[in-house]
């Protein structure tokens, strides 16, 4: 805005603090608003290409595929809410379940529950070399004294 009015080619004020609002809020995410629906909604923990592939799907022609964000009105927002939360198991139950799962393992005692008490990994992957995610960083195990030398026995 120059002098109190727009410039050609330029937002004003007001549309551009419109234009950061513009974006869907489904399922507790805000999806990216210049994303395609398809591609957006693996933005939300729990879904992914297929999933959402078939969750456009289920809406019967009501959302194209490849309308982006921006573009989806209220109504439209309000159905793919309505489908994930009925049909999905997303974000924070998702994650619940999935912590639940790994303690029951941890309190039954199994081979998986001692890896992830032990803080290792449980899908038989190599830890001699490796594992670096799971163990952190390395810690040096040697002598206390690292200037001297192991005395020899004394004989006798």
């Amino acid at each position: 805005m120059i002098g109190g009015r727009p410039v050609a080619g330029r937002l004003s004020l007001a549309t551009y603090h419109l234009s950061l609002f513009i974006m869907a809020r489904i399922a507790g995410v805000d999806l990216p608003k210049n994303k395609r629906i398809d591609v957006a909604l693996c933005y939300i923990y729990g879904i992914g290409r297929q999933l959402s592939k078939k969750i456009i799907g289920r809406l019967e022609g009501q959302i194209d595929p490849k309308t982006r964000v921006k573009d989806l009105s209220e109504n439209q927002a309000g159905l793919l809410n309505s489908v994930i939360s009925k049909e999905c198991k997303v974000e924070g139950d998702l994650r619940r379940e999935i912590q639940q799962h790994i303690q029951g393992y941890v309190e039954i005692n199994s081979y998986r529950g001692l890896r992830h008490r032990k803080n290792l990994p449980a899908r038989g992957q190599r830890t001699k070399t490796n594992a670096r995610t799971r163990r952190g960083r390395r810690k040096t195990v040697g002598s206390g004294n690292p200037g001297k030398a192991a005395k020899p026995a004394p004989a006798k």
